[in-house]
């Protein structure tokens, strides 16, 4: 029986190639999912809940945002008294991240903001970041005063209809390899600008749950240049909750689909230097906690457990 011939030997250049592994490209992250960080409310180590929030920078200065019921919510009888937030700190991979420890109190009176107007409590709360305590490698994008909406400026004009999108944790849920939000589709519900009802707030119609409370509602500018770094978008607001008709037959009618956030232009009466901490909400044992990072770096986070406490 004859034998096969053996194949033709291959150029040296193509055989080189041909035992080089291919290199797999690095995936680009969009910037934006690197603003948004995932909140967890505590009492003392108990888990309470889940939320979401996002980074804000002024000046040099670091702030993490999300909503005021997170951090105190008196109907609920919410009161944590920490949160802590998982920051990536590694550009090459996103896997390796380690969770971050927010004091609330410090003797006895509560460390973030928050405001008021003419119709109430506004539910935004601002916390300052100490950059020391920050982890040396940390990822992350932030938002800052060049991104929030200029009315004057008819360029990028919010109109009803207009796309927007929120950025958070809804139920919780995120990629939790490489501890990344998730987006869901909205558009604008009501007329931008205008004071919803003489609220603090715009509509927004977007499917949301619960986890979502503390999210960016943003919209992509049409001329990229018009803003500093990678961050093409525009911070609209901060959603806050669903929005229901409490006359809506539950057996009848579906829920309204829509969701209420908070203009963002607050995040300037907050962040101001001059601003103080916000009025003492409960009193609280005195604390020595600082922020601080864990000590270990996870490369991922457990799945979502269903029977964890809900997300706010």
């Amino acid at each position: 029986m004859d034998a096969t011939p053996p194949p033709p030997a291959l150029p040296r250049a193509a055989a080189a190639a041909a035992a080089t592994p291919a290199i797999r490209p690095t995936p680009v992250i969009e910037p934006l999912l690197l603003a948004a960080a995932r909140v967890s409310t505590f009492d003392g180590e108990r888990l309470l809940t889940h939320a979401s929030g996002f980074f804000f920078e002024r000046e040099g200065r670091l702030f993490l945002v999300t909503s005021r019921h997170v951090v105190i919510d008196t109907p609920s009888k919410h009161f944590p008294d920490r949160l802590q937030i998982e920051l990536h700190t590694d550009a090459q991979n996103l896997a390796q991240s380690t969770g971050f420890s927010i004091p609330l109190y410090r003797d006895g009176r509560s460390i973030w903001r928050q405001g008021t107007d003419d119709a109430g409590e506004i539910d935004v709360a601002l916390v300052e970041l100490e950059r020391q305590a920050l982890p040396a490698t940390l990822v992350y994008r932030a938002f800052t005063p060049a991104h929030l909406v200029d009315l004057a400026d008819r360029s990028d004009p919010v109109q009803v209809g207009s796309s927007l999108l929120i950025v958070g944790f809804p139920l919780g849920f995120h990629d939790t390899l490489h501890h990344l939000p998730v987006v869901r589709q909205a558009i604008s519900a009501s007329s931008y600008g205008l004071r919803f009802q003489g609220e603090g707030y715009f509509l927004t119609d977007a499917r949301t749950h619960r986890g979502t409370s503390g999210a960016p509602v943003v919209m992509r500018v049409s001329d990229v240049s018009s803003i500093p770094g990678d961050l093409p978008w525009r911070l609209l607001g901060v959603h806050s909750a669903r929005l229901d008709v409490g006359s809506r037959d539950e057996r009848e009618d579906e829920a309204l689909g829509l969701n209420c956030a908070w203009y963002a232009d607050i995040l300037m009466t907050l962040s101001a230097p001059a601003t103080p901490a916000s009025p003492v909400a409960s009193e609280r044992p005195r604390s020595t906690r600082r922020q601080s990072a864990d000590a270990r770096t996870r490369t991922a986070a457990a799945p979502a457990d269903p029977a964890k406490p809900s997300p706010r």
